[in-house]
């Protein structure tokens, strides 16, 4: 069978408000379009950008995207570092830099506005005083920051003991749930010092030929912290009633008004909500009326546009949502606050699609579309859909890789990743694949997004490509995990490989079993193993044959209907979690096993949040440092890590303990003499971001 129409078109249509033009202040911007700001972490340490940095955000600029606001830039050197290369305008030296990118960016119609940024009490206790020190020695020791990454993993061990510095707040108090371990209250004199460091960032900006600059006062950064009752208990004239925590920013506000010139476009990315009530803590911080008496001042103030966002990093999904989020749900938060102020108000609210985009702004919830995600996702968005062709455009899933892999790389001086563009940080490379495939045959076996990303990236350098895919349908174990409740998006990955894939001209063939023989008759020049994993299941365990047991992928395919029956699963992982919550839509009451001491101990914390945000009020029980020992007909036998066991009542077990790779062709595949590849789930994968970054490296590789 070969390929065919997956994927329904979406509908081509004229975007009358998107691609239409409009002022922030003076600054006036080509289109609705901007990209928000989100860290990558591919600066230098002197928190100049790198060549790849400016490769990065030029290639959005071609893309159409009509403002380009980069990732958090610092405003001191001292004590506001988030990561070791994030942008800096900290110094003198760091507007000659500014001026290039701007000029990269400029030569595509784009404008630049810069984030300044301070992290407070979000930030990290390892990184203060040392960029000072390091930054005058880069030039006679290159190597320096190589050994600064390496040495990263001891500083936050000593943090995590508290044998730190500690960072700036506008007060004491509590932690946030992500970030330093250590904070102490600013003195009066290191509050207008910060506030005069803001101030003379956005007068280097304006030097190096930035279009405008941004205030971060969002996400529970300093500014927003400032601004909330609940990280800012000052009794000076910073803090107590609204004006004195308005006033850090008010004053920020007005001295670069000052510096400035009133016709320097300045833009506050203001938290129109801290979302407590959302994480069960109703009543603390501020809400959406307090948010809209904010934006109303910075009106009054001078500020130009208003960036609508909210929560910080205690409500962490609330503003940095995973995929099970409806796209557009906090739109109203941009529609109050539009409707509270007369200046331009961009907002992200979770858009996943140029229709979505457009349709908000011509409903007045706000004039500009942001979106940091779909950018990374898809640097050419806005020009595919400009030119009408939707379909294209590789969407966000939510998936969260970007912020896992950037938390991850940051500190070890690696940038961040996208699950679905592995040309993140590598555009030129990327859109640029050098052609040497001279249509010489290559066979992919198996259609999951690993396999689908090594086969469009053999096809965009000249090899003939067939994938060989021994079900009816492509997707592989994305195909369970879709399934999952609010889970639909993630399957978009592999809508949108298919449309790659066809227009590039690979041929894809259903329901062919790939062997031997099969591979030998369609004589490849190189072949790549894209054939997954399997359910684990652990045959020495008694009972586990059991006609009442079943994998959580068969549960979630719906070849196993388990309905109002007491259910017991065996793993916590995200596949566990997911099925967990499926079984409980489905009448059951469930009690989840898991080995480890806490719950999914390999998931990002966002994913566990969001599951548990559904799974505690459905009353399933997690039982953590638990074993399967024995399965019954009607219970399971589990123990404790001390030996203590005891009877589960169990009608239906669901095992959801994890996948073991699919490489039982790998050795009849070497018979062939050729190149083999094993990519993906089969060799090293684990989700789709490392599935696809493993593909894409491993194509790109082929000579």
């Amino acid at each position: 069978m070969t390929d065919r129409p997956r994927v329904p078109e979406r509908i081509n249509m004229e975007y009358r408000y998107l691609f239409s033009p409009m002022k922030i202040g003076t600054m006036e911007v080509k289109n609705r379009v901007v990209m928000n700001a989100a860290e990558f972490s591919l600066g230098q340490t002197n928190g100049c950008p790198t060549e790849k940095m400016m490769d990065y955000y030029e290639e959005r600029a071609k893309g159409e995207v009509g403002l380009i606001i980069p990732g958090i830039c610092r405003v001191n050197d001292m004590g506001a570092t988030s990561t070791f290369t994030q942008l800096s305008m900290a110094n003198d030296f760091n507007i000659e830099p500014m001026r290039e990118m701007a000029r990269r960016i400029h030569s595509h119609g784009a404008k630049l506005c810069i984030q300044l940024h301070h992290p407070g009490r979000q930030g990290y206790a390892s990184a203060i005083n040392s960029l000072p020190a390091v930054i005058p020695l880069v030039d006679r020791f290159p190597k320096l920051p190589g050994l600064l990454f390496k040495a990263t993993p001891l500083l936050l061990g000593l943090e995590a003991k508290r044998v730190c510095f500690s960072v700036q707040s506008p007060s004491g108090g509590e932690l946030s749930a992500h970030g330093a371990t250590r904070i102490h209250a600013m003195s009066n004199k290191a509050v207008k010092k910060l506030i005069a460091d803001f101030v003379d960032a956005a007068e280097r900006c304006k030097k190096a030929d930035v279009d405008a600059v941004e205030l971060h006062a969002t996400h529970g950064y300093i500014i927003q912290q400032f601004l909330s009752p609940n990280t800012n208990r000052r009794t000076d004239e910073y803090g107590g009633s609204f004006e004195n925590r308005l006033r850090f920013l008010s004053e920020i506000v007005i001295g670069i008004k000052h510096r400035c010139g009133n016709d320097y476009p300045l833009i506050v990315r203001l938290c129109a909500d801290e979302m407590y009530d959302r994480v069960g803590k109703p009543g603390k911080g501020y809400d959406l009326e307090t948010g809209k008496r904010i934006a109303k001042r910075l009106e009054e103030l001078g500020v130009d546009a208003i960036d609508v966002s909210s929560a910080c990093y205690d409500a962490y999904n609330y503003w940095l949502e995973p995929t099970s989020f409806t796209p557009g749900w906090r739109a109203y938060l941009a529609k109050a606050i539009k409707e509270t102020v007369s200046i331009p108000v961009i907002a992200a609210n979770f858009i996943r699609s140029p229709e979505q985009a457009e349709r908000q702004i011509a409903d007045g919830t706000q004039d500009f579309a942001g979106s940091a995600r779909n950018f990374i996702c898809d640097p050419h968005w806005a020009l595919k859909a400009k030119e009408g062709r939707e379909n294209e455009i590789r969407r966000c899933i939510g998936c969260l890789h970007c912020i896992e892999s950037f938390m991850t790389n940051a500190m070890i001086g690696k940038p961040g990743e996208c699950a679905l563009n592995p040309g993140v940080g590598r555009e030129k490379e990327y859109e640029h694949p050098v052609n040497i495939g001279q249509r010489r045959p290559v066979v992919v076996v198996g259609a999951g997004p690993a396999g689908l990303t090594a086969a469009v990236t053999l096809r965009r350098r000249g090899f003939a490509v067939t994938v060989l895919e021994q079900n009816e349908k492509a997707g592989g174990q994305v195909i369970a995990a879709s399934a999952g409740h609010l889970k639909e998006k993630l399957y978009w990955a592999i809508e949108d490989l298919l449309t790659q894939a066809k227009k590039l001209g690979v041929e894809i063939k259903y329901g062919v079993k790939a062997d031997e023989a099969t591979l030998r008759a369609m004589t490849p020049y190189a072949v790549f193993l894209a054939t997954g994993a399997a359910p684990v299941v652990p045959r020495a365990i008694p009972g586990i044959g059991g006609e009442n047991v079943v994998t959580a992928e068969s549960v979630l395919l719906g070849q196993r209907t388990v309905e109002n029956r007491r259910v017991v699963v065996i793993g916590s992982g995200l596949t566990g979690l997911e099925v967990a919550e499926v079984l409980t839509l489905h009448g059951n009451t469930v009690t989840v096993v898991e080995m480890a001491d806490k719950i999914a101990p390999k998931a990002w914390f966002q994913h566990v949040d969001d599951a548990m945000s559904r799974l505690g009020p459905a009353g399933v029980e997690i039982l953590t440092s638990t074993r399967l020992v024995s399965v019954g007909e009607n219970a399971v036998r589990v123990a404790e890590q001390d030996g203590h066991s005891w009877e589960i009542p169990a009608e239906t077990v669901v095992l959801a303990m994890g996948v073991r790779p699919n490489r039982a062709l790998l050795d009849e595949v070497q018979n062939l003499n050729v190149p083999v590849f094993v990519v993906g789930d089969a060799g090293n994968g684990g989700s789709i971001g490392r599935a696809n970054r493993d593909a894409y490296q491993k194509a790109a590789a082929l000579e």
